[in-house]
């Protein structure tokens, strides 16, 4: 690549818990030849997702190839986070062939694009494309993606409903500005929550996506790298719940961090987390856990009622630990209550 060479970059978006980082991490398995870089912005202060993918680095993608911001929307502090962050990655002794972004589950993708308007980066980078993952299972069963009958009808039926919930304005967003969709889990889906969940994306996209099914994150690089949109330039057509706003807001969701202590049984935490779910409606926890007894660490990734755990590395030198990242619209985030349900 010389100089004059724009570095492509693929933002990742999705909503919680779609499979992202596993996505990364198979493109950092299979990188095409490619030497890649990796900027991850996670929502919340303990940084999950940016310690997997750095356990992956390699030859391809190097450590120090690998960024996280974490506590913060990039798109929010483009001056002081993005932009110095982006410089650094086209300044290292090796430049990065293309760059993934992987954005919080929370995050609005157009206004990130908007950054790539910058002066500063304009004329190094672009946007290859805009990949939006959506879980196949949760998008069948109706989730983040109402039936715009239904809402009406509730509307008519209560006065006080008059704008759709959050969670539906972020994925219908999410879906917007892509250049392509990713159904994950098909295995979960099956074949016709396939068919129901390609329903619901082609009834939100503002134009005609491709929409690829995928399990455990595994799909041909060639088919989301390579793309060569220029989303940066393609704004219009990419329609947002927040055009004409000077900028967003991120106070409809909270984040905590739980100290555990050690775990003496982690099918209970398991069961805990799920009841979080169920009783407090948190969408969202992701940590490592101290196990006792356990030479290495368990890292915990729940999405709604589906907890997933597993262990990942030794502790080593490392202090053992236990923290959990919760996440829930900030209605239902009641710190004290989810203390109790883990027994922290």
């Amino acid at each position: 690549m010389t100089d004059l060479q724009k570095i492509p970059v693929t933002v990742i978006t999705g909503f919680l818990g779609a499979g992202k980082t596993t996505l990364i991490r198979h493109l950092m398995q299979n990188p095409q030849g490619k030497r890649l870089a990796v900027l991850v912005n996670e929502f919340g202060t303990v940084g999950v997702d940016g310690d997997i993918l750095k356990s992956c680095a390699d030859e391809n993608c190097p450590a120090e190839n690998i960024v996280e911001l974490a506590n913060g929307c990039i798109c929010c502090t483009v001056a002081d986070d993005f932009i110095p962050t982006i410089e650094a990655l086209m300044a290292l002794p090796q430049r990065p062939d293309h760059i993934l972004i992987e954005t919080s589950g929370l995050a609005l993708p157009k206004p990130l694009l908007k950054a790539f308007d910058w002066p500063a980066i304009r004329s190094k980078i672009t946007v290859d494309g805009v990949v939006a993952l959506a879980d196949a299972e949760a998008v069948a069963a109706g989730r983040f993606a109402p039936d715009e009958e239904a809402v009406q009808a509730q509307r008519e039926a209560d006065d006080s409903m008059d704008h759709e919930t959050p969670l539906s304005e972020v994925f219908e967003d999410q879906i917007s500005c892509a250049d392509i969709v990713l159904l994950s889990k098909a295995d979960l889906a099956g074949e016709a929550g396939l068919q129901a969940a390609r329903a619901v994306i082609e009834a939100e996209a503002p134009r005609k996506l491709p929409i690829v099914a995928m399990e455990e994150g595994r799909i041909d690089p060639r088919l989301i790298l390579g793309l060569n949109a220029a989303a940066e330039d393609d704004l219009a057509a990419r329609p947002s719940h927040h055009d004409g706003h000077d900028d967003h807001e991120h106070d409809d969701f909270d984040t905590v961090v739980i100290d555990l202590p050690e775990v003496t049984d982690p099918e209970a935490l398991k069961a805990a987390i799920v009841r979080l779910a169920r009783e407090q409606n948190i969408l969202r926890v992701k940590g490592y856990v101290a196990v006792a007894g356990k030479p290495m660490r368990m890292l915990v990734q729940a999405v709604g009622e589906r907890v997933r755990a597993q262990y990942d590395r030794p502790w080593g030198t490392e202090t053992r630990a236990s923290k959990l990242v919760v996440i829930g619209e900030h209605d239902d985030v009641d710190m004290d209550a989810i203390r109790a349900v883990l027994g922290a």
